[in-house]
């Protein structure tokens, strides 16, 4: 265009001349080709011929096909089919690529260069760092040399004393550390990580040393006159700001450091664990702080978490113990957040016996402690996830709980399981515990009703048989407990069958019971004949067993033997001659008589028996055969003659006397009105009383009392048909006819009522019977009624209230021989004094002063006999006056200050008040218990502390006394003192012995035990003379020896135990008392068997196991008293030492375990300990001697010893339970300890082989095998479990079977979490008892520092395996920190055949990747983008990470950016065909869409439509601002980039791309990114600038695609890293730019 100003025509127009447009490019770089797309006119065109049709019609040329209809898709499909089209094509396109190829330029070696280090000086070295911390000066200026010299905590303090930013000083560092291993690189092991190990130590340092600066004040301690002054780093706000600021830039170095490998992990995390557990508590918050930025890491590696948890508890018990906790409240809130959540996301890190041993309840506070209150005011959202949250940990704290409580052996069951002996122990445990007061309806002996099988039926029916029988067994009321029992069951059982109309169980019951008589060792033993023949005389009466059934049987199946005339009998013989008949069927009889004696016997022993029998009761009752009255014999006053035929006879001849012909006689007798002699009614009784209870006749007995009751009988027959009621209660108990009893006695007491007359005694026995719940509420009220009236009208308040505390008239009564005197003076005394509650008191202290002070009045025995008797009337006369009487009043006496006055009492005198205590105890006025306690077990008890011979002297009166009170009282059965005495008769000696039964009730036996070993000190005591020590022998003998006394001894087994275990205690007895106890306590059980180990299985009995494992338990439970004195430990130890071997010498059952228990329980702690080593030795040999050749081993020869091995392991977890609550167990030998780990250990590698071998060997049965082999490894676990349990010395022997059980344990662990199958139960047990082993094997420390990864082992998971099971196995191996950038590399190379190999997997390499910087930017305007700069296909091989390692080579293509919104740019690159060309429909839409000329460069549309692609149409400010949105802040100079793929950027930075380079927004977040490493940018040929920064993707220009491996296949890397194509193209060719 030319100038506007000049006139229009003057100016010649220039000859238009067609050019391209500029921004178009030339089709040919080296040959003249002209333009893509632009064909402008020229000469020669058909156009230009004027023709007379082209100037008429235009030019027009023939069609050469039929446009409208004609198609080119049959050719080409022809084509196809018939001619190689495709690979001809593909063969022209490889043609082209692999030319292309060939004419690119290779990719250059690499040609990065570290950094060199130089040595400044001072003023130099402050202004590099200067430089470095301004971000205005570009770090390729600086990166050419660093300074030298400066090193670990001070070059720290220079970067943060010039505060150098965090980025540029991480550049610093890692080139600092790239120099520090320049030397080392190239060596064979070199280790890229072993400086960031250095590095680590430095920052653990550096920070060590600030917390250093924060301490606590020490405590001065006290008497010390010393000023101190404390001033803390953190209490003025200058050194608090100076300290903080340094301390936060640590950490924000730390976190780059940790982010970038530059500082070990593991290194790093397990020094933060261990500073938690040792720094102070004002450091403790820093440290935690600290930790939770690391916490996702440490929690899923159990060396690190558990010691974490560990040094939480720590501090929790500082803060809890802490002065000042008030202020530490942050603190303590923190570190239980801390352990709440490793719970809630590790929960396996708690399953570690030790650690919740000692920490189960803060756990427990922690975890699920919490305020359910709380909750109630929160939003309902809110609670919804607190609940979750509370629900989620209360569950895994229940599973935890179980998992370490199986591991501890808590919660198991100690009982060894029930087997036959036991069971049966148990069962005459139950039997032996019936009394009085047992209701035998709802004993739960049988089992219920029909359900019961047949078998179970028979062994409880044999038991309850033997027991009622056995010789070893006490009591007369066992064989009435028996056919009771066994009635009701009967009854029970029968109405269930009546009304599910099947068998009755009469048949049943009659089957066992011959069954038990034919085989049962108890029906044969002579010494139960007696008792068996009572038993079946029960059963036969009660029709539970037909003595007519049995002999049909026994005959019809032809039983040898049975008659008394074949030389060999049969066992039934005897039976069937003693059982009794209780009526006299004379087929019966015949058929009896007939089996016994056969048929031409006319004469038979039993007529005879009978007649001889007949004749001696009526010469011992002929007042009831009306026959004359002799005068009685001595020996007829206090028991029936020892000669008596009746007493050897046997019970069938008893019966068919005592029941079918003396009982009619005595209900003829006592219903005869005419009979009122008081007297001879009173001997009567008496006399057949004594028969029937001496021949245990107690049915018939109890037949005669309700006789007797119904014939209105006088006050004294009362009284004595009381005192037998209640001699026999516990027989009439299991007769189960108390209820009848009391009826006819209520009877009684209505009958006396109505005539006015009071029966205390009838009274008080019907009290005493009726317990509050069989008597009717009425006659309860009326009873209690009467009673409480009478002992109203004793306590009258209209006398005196004080009674003189010296009587006179008492003392009167010495020389008043009146009869009546003391009747009389008694009711003088109740009338002055019965307002009184103490005047009985008063009376008995005056009645023993009074015989004390008489002693000369007394000249002879009869004298003595005398005044006792007559003031042991006046007492009785007082005790019924008294409403409470004088028993509780003398029990006061003997108490308080009365023993004092006994022991003022001479000889004579004790002689008279002898006789008189045994005076009120035959007539129940003080009670043989009262007497005892008072009188006989104080006496016992001083002297028994007596230790030299003269001090004895003023005991033996008392001594003797007090043996011969107790002799009256207990034992003498005959009282032939030749003077008128209590007890003088017969109905007088039953109401002793009836005294005597109160003495065996629950709490007076206690207190007679307690006594015994007394006696036992008096015999052995060599301070007491020989026939003192002789008597207390005799006394101890005879008390034990009573039926009573063993029946209460079996009742009250633990009372016995514990009464002999106390005398054992320190400083009270001499060594040389053990064995007296021991013999005496035997004694007691009647246990004098041998007790050597041949012969143990003889205490395998139900009737003596208790017994002898009392006899045991108490001679365990004294060798540990004396291991606790050193005077008596070495001889205690060999007798222990002996016992145990005794006990544990060969492999025992089950049942003999259960016997060993029982003989343990209770023992110390040490014996216990004895016997855990012995057992544990035991097994340790089992599992020894049972491993075979590992040739020969298979699964059934493996698992044998799990039996043997499993009843010991059973017994010795009961033995030590008691003790599990305690901080420790019992120490056990270490030698035994360690060879049984050894041979564990061995097993379970043995076993862990046999699983392996589980798919070669051709094995049978395959899951009768795996069930084997699994329950042998299981129980190997379960052993394992409770060896470590107790303390021991982990040596270097120990330790190598502690890591080869680790490594079985995992193993098997893998097995059942998805390698061989999937089993949770058996996977968790194994699981666990690797993190037991884990946590049991102590630690090295090596230098002062320890490695938490010692016992880490390597983790392989099958393939699989659940990922819940996953989490939890990974825990044990060694830390591993995975990077992101380099997760799924490995290095490869190529074979001969090209064939791509993979190797290892990528390791990172955080000192030799160095960012890289670039290159110095060049000037603007020296050189055209025409003239110079490299080609767009050049590739810079400059970075720290070389191109080599990916095997990339240039493609040619590139990634362009649009610089300019010209048209010119927009059309910059259509016509080129590469990647990033556009597409036909891209170009047809956008070239659709442009404007007219003028318009083109219109603002409106190009805002509109000047966009070709739309990945192109945002604002190049607007992509430039969204790439940095993630930055922090930016800094001008920084051209650093931490993220690998910025560290191997090949393209230099131009002037301007240096200012738009941001840091990393790896490095603001503290982690590292997955980034794939790329390759720079070439610059573009049309512009010559450098390109913007790879870390902006929409700014950079062109990127060259540089192709990796072409190899595109799928495989698997070593260590199972997958390498596939989607690797190849987006990790190893690079990224946009």
């Amino acid at each position: 265009m030319g100038d506007n100003n000049k006139p229009r025509g003057t100016e010649k127009p220039e000859i238009y001349k067609a050019a391209p447009p500029a921004w178009l490019p030339k089709t040919s770089s080296s040959s003249d080709l002209g333009y893509q797309g632009f064909h402008p006119p020229r000469p020669g065109h058909d156009e230009d011929v004027l023709t007379e049709a082209n100037v008429k019609t235009g030019l027009s040329r023939q069609q050469t096909i039929p446009a409208e209809t004609y198609t080119t898709k049959t050719l080409l499909i022809k084509e196809l089919k018939e001619h190689d089209f495709l690979p001809e094509l593909e063969d022209f396109m490889n043609q082209i690529f692999k030319r292309r190829a060939e004419n690119l330029p290779q990719i250059p070696s690499s040609s990065f260069k570290i950094p060199s280090r130089v040595t400044l000086n001072d003023a130099r070295r402050q202004q590099y760092f200067t430089d470095l911390a301004n971000p205005d000066v570009p770090l390729y200026k600086l990166g050419k040399s660093i300074p030298h010299g400066v090193r670990g905590h001070d070059l720290l303090d220079l970067l943060r004393n010039f505060n150098v930013s965090v980025a540029r000083a991480v550049w610093f560092v890692r080139v600092f550390g790239s120099n520090e291993t320049a030397g080392i690189r190239n060596k064979p092991n070199y280790n890229p990580l072993q400086y960031s190990i250095e590095w680590a130590n430095v920052m653990n340092g550096y920070i060590k040393k600030q917390l250093a600066d924060i301490a606590l004040p020490i405590t001065t301690r006290l008497g010390l006159n010393v000023k101190q002054t404390f001033k803390g780093v953190l209490s003025d706000p200058e050194t608090r700001d100076k300290w903080v600021g340094k301390f936060v830039y640590t950490l924000e170095l730390l976190r780059v450091f940790y982010s970038e490998f530059m500082v070990d992990h593991a290194t790093f995390l397990s020094w933060l664990v261990q500073l938690l557990g040792t720094c102070n508590l004002a450091q403790a918050g820093f440290v935690a702080r600290l930790t939770e930025d690391y916490y996702d890491e440490l929690m899923h590696c159990r060396a690190l978490a558990k010691p974490m948890v560990e040094a939480c508890l720590a501090k929790l018990n500082e803060i809890s113990l802490s002065s000042s906790k008030e202020h530490l409240e942050d603190l303590q809130e923190r570190l239980e957040d801390m352990l709440a959540k490793v719970f809630l996301v590790a929960p396996t890190t708690y399953v570690s016996p030790r650690l919740w041993k000692a920490h189960s309840e803060s756990f427990r506070t922690i975890m699920v402690g919490y305020d359910k209150s709380e909750r109630t005011d929160l939003p309902n959202v809110l609670k919804n996830g607190v609940e979750a949250y509370q629900a989620e940990m209360e569950g895994l704290f229940e599973d935890i709980e179980n998992r370490n409580e199986a591991l501890l052996f808590r919660r198991m069951q100690t009982q060894l399981s029930k087997g036959c002996l036991r069971s049966m122990v148990a069962d005459v445990q139950l039997l032996n515990s019936i009394k009085v007061s047992t209701d035998l309806s709802s004993l739960p002996f049988f089992d219920a009703g029909a359900d019961t099988s047949a078998d179970q039926f028979a062994h409880k029916l044999d038991l309850l048989l033997a027991w009622s029988v056995c010789y070893m067994q006490f009591g007369d009321h066992r064989p009435y407990a028996a056919v009771t029992l066994l009635q009701l069951w009967r009854d029970k059982t029968g109405e269930r069958a009546c009304r599910r109309d099947i068998e009755s169980p009469n048949d049943k019951i009659q089957d066992a019971i011959f069954q038990w008589l034919d085989t049962n060792d108890m029906a044969e033993d002579e010494r139960n004949l007696r008792a068996i023949s009572l038993l079946f005389g029960e059963l036969v009466e009660k029709d539970l067993f037909s003595y007519d059934k049995y002999i049909q049987r026994v005959i019809a199946r032809g039983e040898s033997g049975l008659s008394f005339s074949d030389e060999e009998g049969s066992r039934h013989r005897m039976l069937l001659r003693i059982i009794p008949l209780h009526t006299s069927d004379p087929a019966l009889v015949n058929q009896r008589r007939l089996a016994l004696y056969g048929a031409r016997a006319r004469q038979i022993p039993e007529d005879e028996v009978e007649r001889t029998i007949r004749k001696e009761l009526r010469e011992l009752l002929p007042e009831v055969f009306g026959d004359t009255i002799a005068e009685s014999s001595p020996h007829h006053l206090t028991g029936l003659p020892h000669d008596l035929a009746l007493k050897n006879a046997a019970r069938y001849e008893q019966v068919r006397v005592l029941k079918q012909w003396l009982l009619p006689a005595f209900r003829t007798y006592f219903s005869r009105s005419h009979e009122r002699d008081q007297v001879r009614r009173l001997r009567v009784y008496s006399m057949a009383v004594e028969i029937l209870e001496t021949m245990k006749f107690f049915r018939t007995l109890y037949e005669l009392n309700m006789e007797v009751l119904k014939s209105s009988p006088e006050k004294d027959l009362l009284i004595a048909v009381i005192e037998t009621l209640r001699r026999n209660l516990d027989i009439w108990a299991c007769m189960k006819q108390l209820d009848t009893i009391i009826s006819s006695l209520c009877k009684i007491f209505k009958q006396w009522k109505s005539h006015g007359v009071h029966m205390r005694p009838l009274v008080a026995f019907i009290l005493e019977l009726d317990e509050g719940d069989r008597l009717d509420s009425s006659t309860r009220q009326q009873i209690a009624e009467s009673a409480a009236h009478y002992a109203h009208a004793l306590c009258a308040q209209d006398a005196l209230t004080q009674v003189p505390p010296v009587l006179p008239e008492i003392s009167g009564l010495i020389q008043d021989a009146n009869p009546e005197a003391p009747s009389i003076l008694a009711n003088s005394l109740w009338y002055k004094y019965r307002a009184s509650p103490t005047w009985t008191w008063v009376v008995w202290d005056n009645v023993i002063a009074t015989l004390r002070q008489s002693q000369s009045s007394a000249i002879n025995s009869q004298a003595q006999v005398t005044l006792a008797g007559r003031y042991a009337t006046f007492l009785l006369y007082i005790d019924q006056h008294s409403a409470t009487g004088i028993d509780s009043q003398a029990l006061s006496w003997f108490l308080g200050s009365g023993f004092n006055e006994l022991l003022a009492l001479d000889a004579e005198a004790w002689k008279v008040v002898n006789i008189l205590f045994l005076h009120l105890a035959v007539s129940g006025a003080v009670k043989i218990t009262t007497l005892l306690q008072g009188v006989v077990y104080p006496i016992w008890r001083s002297c028994s502390t007596v230790a030299k011979l003269e001090e004895f002297a003023s005991y033996s009166v008392l001594l003797e006394a007090s043996n011969s009170l107790c002799d009256l009282l207990m034992i003498r059965e005959t009282f032939d003192l030749g003077y008128p005495s209590s007890p003088s008769n017969l109905f007088e000696m039953q109401q002793l012995r009836t005294r005597r039964k109160e003495v065996f009730m629950d709490q007076h036996y206690r207190m007679l035990v307690s006594s015994l070993p007394d006696l036992v000190f008096l015999e052995n005591k060599d301070a007491i003379l020989s026939p003192y020590r002789e008597a207390a022998c005799r006394l101890r003998v005879a008390l034990c020896s009573t039926e009573d006394f063993r029946l209460g001894a079996v009742r009250h087994l633990d009372a016995v135990l514990e009464t002999f275990a106390k005398s054992l205690e320190p400083n009270r007895i001499n060594d040389n008392m053990h064995e007296p106890l021991v013999t005496a306590l035997r004694f007691i059980f009647d246990d004098n068997e041998d007790r050597n180990s041949s012969k143990i299985n003889s205490f395998l009995s139900p009737w003596k196991l208790s017994a002898s494992a009392a006899v045991t338990s108490f001679i365990l439970r004294h060798i540990g008293r004396r291991m606790a004195n050193p005077m008596t430990r070495t001889q205690a130890e060999a007798e222990l030492s002996k016992s145990v071997e005794q006990l544990l010498h060969k492999n025992i059952s089950a049942e003999e375990a259960g016997f060993i228990s029982e003989m343990v329980k209770g023992v110390e702690i040490d014996v216990a300990g004895k016997f855990v080593t012995k057992g544990l030795k035991r097994i340790s040999e089992i599992l020894m001697h049972n491993d075979c050749g590992r040739e020969d081993v298979t699964v059934v020869n493996f698992a044998a010893f799990t039996q043997d091995a499993g009843q010991l392991l059973k017994l010795l977890n009961t033995i030590i339970a008691p003790f599990r609550g305690q901080s420790e167990l019992p120490a056990i030998e270490e030698v035994v300890q360690k060879d049984l780990i050894r041979n564990i250990a061995n097993r379970l590698e043995t076993s862990v082989e046999l699983f392996g071998e589980r798919g070669h060997n051709d094995w049978k049965d395959e899951h009768s095998q795996d069930k084997h082999l699994t329950e042998c490894s299981l129980f190997l676990a379960r052993l394992l479990h409770f060896a470590l349990g107790f303390p021991s010395a982990w040596d270097m022997i120990l330790k190598e079977s502690g890591k080869r059980l680790l490594d079985s344990t995992f193993r098997l662990a893998m097995l059942f979490g998805g390698q061989m199958t999937v089993n949770l139960v058996t996977f968790t047990l194994f699981l666990d008892t690797a993190c037991y082993v884990f946590d049991e094997i102590p630690l090295e420390s090596r230098q002062g520092s320890v490695d938490l990864f010692q016992n880490c082992i390597e983790v392989n998971l099958p393939r699989g395996m659940p990922e819940i099971l996953q989490d939890a196995s990974i825990s044990l191996r060694r830390f591993k920190s995975e990077s992101k950038v380099t997760e799924g590399l490995v290095y490869a190379h190529r074979d001969a055949e090209g064939n791509l190999v993979r190797g290892q997997p990528v390791q990172i390499r955080p000192w030799d990747w160095i960012e890289h910087l670039g290159d110095a930017p060049s000037v603007e305007g020296q050189k055209t983008s025409d003239e110079a700069g490299p080609s767009k296909l050049d590739v810079k091989n400059n970075a720290s990470l070389p191109l080599e390692l990916f095997e990339a080579k240039p493609l040619g293509e590139q990634v362009r950016q649009r610089t300019s919104d010209s048209p010119e740019a927009r059309f910059e690159h259509i016509f080129e065909d590469d990647f990033m060309s556009e597409s036909v429909y891209e170009r047809d839409w956008r070239e659709a869409r442009i404007g007219l000329p003028s318009l083109r460069h219109s603002p409106a549309l190009n805002d509109r439509f000047g966009s070709g692609s739309k990945r192109n149409s945002t604002p190049d400010s607007q992509r430039r601002g969204s790439s940095r949105s993630g930055s922090r802040r930016g800094s001008p100079a920084l051209s650093i980039r931490t993220s690998v793929a910025s560290r191997s950027s090949a393209n230099p930075p131009s002037a301007s791309s240096s200012t738009r380079r941001t840091q990393s927004p790896a490095i603001d977040r503290g982690v590292s990114t997955a980034e794939p490493i790329d390759v720079d940018a070439f610059t573009s040929k049309a512009s010559g600038k450098r390109k913007a920064s790879a870390a902006q993707v929409d700014d950079d220009d062109d990127v060259i695609f540089i192709e990796g491996p072409s190899d595109s296949r799928k495989g698997k890397g070593k260590a199972g890293k997958t390498v596939s194509s989607k690797t190849t193209s987006s990790k190893q060719r690079g990224k946009r730019k």
